[in-house]
């Protein structure tokens, strides 16, 4: 498990995490972002971060019709983009809603476990542990 939520109370929503997640993929805003980020009730109750937990035996690869999803040696997956048809059962599959959308590809954008969303948090929210 590379990257992980240290410390939830900290998060204020900035969405640093997010945007460094969506420039790792060389993609652009949110929403193809694999990091999550919601309100739980206003900055007075904080905000919940969801990430992917590199799943030994993942749900979303089991999903995956096309078999366009490998299971990685330490967790986590691997697209196969030439095999996607952007069916987006793997998003649906993800128990942990840490798959997001590439709208212009038509493809999920998978956590490539790099630890950019941990590097750029300013306030240590996020751990990347090299396995």
């Amino acid at each position: 498990m590379p990257v992980f939520v240290k410390d939830n109370e900290k998060c204020v929503g900035c969405l640093i995490c997010c945007f460094a997640c969506g420039r790792a993929h060389m993609a652009v805003g949110l929403e193809s972002s694999c990091i999550k980020v919601s309100s739980i009730g206003g900055i007075s109750r904080g905000f919940a971060v969801y990430v992917c937990r590199g799943c030994i035996d993942p749900p979303c690869s089991r999903a995956c019709p096309e078999d366009a999803l490998s299971v990685r040696k330490n967790g986590g997956v691997l697209l196969k983009e030439d095999r996607c048809n952007g069916c987006g059962a793997c998003v649906k599959a993800c128990i942990f809603d840490a798959i997001g959308w590439n709208s212009k590809k038509n493809k999920p954008v998978i956590c490539i476990q790099c630890g950019e969303c941990a590097r750029n948090c300013p306030y240590r929210v996020l751990e990347y542990v090299r396995t």
